[in-house]
């Protein structure tokens, strides 16, 4: 019966959802003539949208166990469903996130993400693209404050995988300089692609890795705590 009426409550979250967040950009876009502030907020509000659409039509609630520390830190989570990407500044106070090149690409949105601060991530573009990438997090960080957000597998995996972190998180690690808060999620067997199920999507902070460990260590530690949640995983 949950299953049968996940159809139903997706198709009308998809409707109301989506159809409010045409409106939440068009608001984006009017606010950036007014400064960095009141763009930003009404970037916020999408987050906020969601988080909304998602208790009252599908009947998800979100959990965070632990605290993240505030400012300058470099944050990794799970990443399982879109869930977590959209809710990232609901999450964190004004992440900067490593977004992959083709998000960037989308009319109107890849705008309003370049000016709340995703930081372009172009895969297998040389040593100009990693320039501009670190000025822009580093920006981000050292002169805003803000922490930083990367999704360490690199994509979207299904619940119960556990696949190698992507070899440029070790890199960036070590040219930020900054500690990494490892976040576990399980949003994955309820925030489905499609169909969409009642319950309790949880965020569990884990671990805080220092700065300054050797690659091998560093991955050990990111990779088996972003699985906290995971435990079908083979590590």
């Amino acid at each position: 019966m949950t299953r049968l009426l996940a159809i139903p409550r997706s198709i009308a979250f998809y409707i109301v959802f989506y159809l409010g967040s045409l409106f939440v950009v068009l608001a984006c876009l009017a606010a950036l003539p007014f400064g960095r502030e009141p763009f930003r907020r009404t970037v916020d509000q999408w987050a906020r949208w969601h988080r909304l659409c998602m208790r009252v039509l599908l009947g998800q609630r979100v959990r965070l166990e632990g605290e993240i520390p505030d400012g300058r830190v470099f944050v990794a989570i799970k990443h399982e469903s879109f869930f977590e990407a959209i809710d990232l500044a609901r999450l964190l106070k004004r992440p900067g996130v490593f977004a992959k090149a083709e998000l960037m690409r989308i009319p109107l949105w890849g705008l309003v993400g370049d000016r709340y601060g995703l930081v372009e991530v172009q895969r297998d573009q040389g040593a100009k693209a990693l320039r501009h990438m670190m000025a822009a997090a580093k920006r981000l960080s050292g002169e805003e404050g803000r922490p930083l957000v990367i999704f360490p597998e690199g994509t979207r995996v299904p619940h119960g995988t556990a696949p190698q972190l992507q070899a440029g998180f070790a890199g960036i690690y070590k040219l930020l300089g900054l500690p990494v808060v490892a976040i576990a999620v399980d949003s994955g067997p309820l925030y489905h692609r499609w169909w969409k199920l009642p319950g309790v999507i949880t965020y569990r902070v884990v671990e805080v890795v220092p700065p300054g460990l050797p690659r091998d260590e560093l991955e050990q530690r990111v990779r088996t705590a972003i699985n906290a949640l995971n435990p079908e995983a083979t590590l």
